[in-house]
């Protein structure tokens, strides 16, 4: 019996070393294993980037980096471009694009989901030529959801997004927004077969003063749209796809739209399309709490500017203004509230988000954008 104990004895730290000699062998093939699997994936990776950059190259738009690196190692691949640059040779004329660093990352376990993050600023110029607009932000994330032919879903968001245009080499500031996001998703169809969009846009505290009076002052808006008629996602000019969309009788189905500012608020839906001549042609319903606020702030300014509105009403102001200097424009303020109130009749009572409120069509016809009998603005040609 004592021979036996002592057998045991020497045997138990064998096994024991055994076992940990196996567990060492499993350990070391797992983590080989892993890191084969990942400089594989990386390898693919690095494949299928070339093979986009190249394709793009062939349809004039140029990539490239002061450095790339990749890495992410274990769970992670990631491609880290420095100092981006890009060249559109496409465009007339020629346009150069630069920016500071571009992260873009895969998880190893799902690499159809790729996320991206952008360091500003972005510097738009013509070739050669110094900048003559950029683009600021504290925070830009992308993400792409599927397969590099067959993207599913794309996302942008942006935190303190900022435009400025350089004029005489002094800077001017076109647009901001205290937080901004753009999801589109192929809600039907193919990119290559008649695909339907899905667009959900989402900007908080936005405003452009200078471009139109209506967002002048800072506005939430939440727009939801589904885009309608295009033959295929191919790159093209946006004045090509629109041209295709209108003459496949393609529609902008408007399903949700929400624009408030401090004073007013407004929210509906319907459908726009395309004339021959590129212009919106088509109705939204609109319900709006706040129509004279809103209405004041179009309207005088819109009617003080040569062209704008009814032509008989703007010969009776500038008429006023020959007879006595400042009359028109005491005219035109005053006749701001009396559009809103007569707007206000022709509409519904309605009620918004515990507001009292008036619905009325917002038409677009042509191009010229009336809110119930009231001319507002007018669209531009889309090609």
């Amino acid at each position: 019996m004592q021979y036996e104990s002592s057998a045991q004895s020497r045997l138990a730290p064998q096994r024991r070393s055994a076992r940990w000699l196996f567990l060492s062998l499993a350990a070391i093939i797992v983590v080989g294993g892993w890191a084969a699997f990942w400089f594989y994936a990386a390898d693919r990776a690095n494949g299928a980037i070339a093979g986009w950059l190249e394709r793009e190259a062939r349809l004039g738009r140029i990539y490239s980096c002061g450095a790339q690196s990749l890495g992410g190692f274990p769970f992670r691949i990631e491609v880290r471009c420095k100092e981006a640059n890009m060249q559109l040779r496409s465009a007339h004329p020629a346009l150069a694009l630069r920016m500071g660093d571009v992260l873009v990352a895969a998880q190893i376990y799902q690499p159809t989901l790729l996320i991206g993050e952008w360091t500003g600023p972005l510097t738009i110029s013509e070739h050669g030529q110094p900048p003559k607009m950029a683009a600021t932000w504290t925070l830009m994330q992308t993400s792409v959801r599927g397969r590099p032919r067959a993207p599913e879903r794309i996302s942008i968001v942006l935190d303190n997004p900022a435009l400025e245009r350089f004029s005489s080499g002094a800077p001017e500031r076109m647009g901001a927004a205290r937080h901004a996001e753009i999801h589109a998703r192929v809600a039907s169809g193919s990119l290559k077969d008649r695909p339907v969009i899905d667009l959900a846009l989402q900007a908080r505290q936005f405003s452009a003063t200078g471009i139109y009076p209506l967002i002048a002052q800072p506005t939430d808006a939440d727009v939801d749209l589904t885009l309608r008629g295009m033959k295929d996602l191919s790159p093209k000019t946006w004045p090509e796809r629109f041209r295709e969309i209108q003459e496949a009788g393609g529609k902008i189905e408007v399903k949700t739209a929400r624009i408030a500012q401090s004073d007013w608020l407004a929210a509906g839906s319907g459908a726009l399309g395309l004339t021959a001549n590129g212009r919106l042609e088509g109705e939204i319903r609109v319900t709006v709490a706040g129509l004279d606020k809103l209405l004041q702030q179009i309207g005088v300014d819109y009617l003080a500017r040569p062209g704008a509105g009814s032509d008989k009403l703007n010969s009776a102001f500038n008429a006023l203004d020959k007879i006595a200097p400042g009359l028109g424009g005491l005219a035109r303020d005053r006749a701001a509230p009396a559009l809103a109130a007569g707007a206000a009749l022709l509409g519904q009572p309605a009620e918004l988000e515990g507001r009292k409120a008036v619905s009325l069509p917002l038409r677009f016809d042509d191009g010229k954008v009336f809110l119930g009998p009231v001319k507002i603005g007018e669209t531009q040609a889309l090609f």
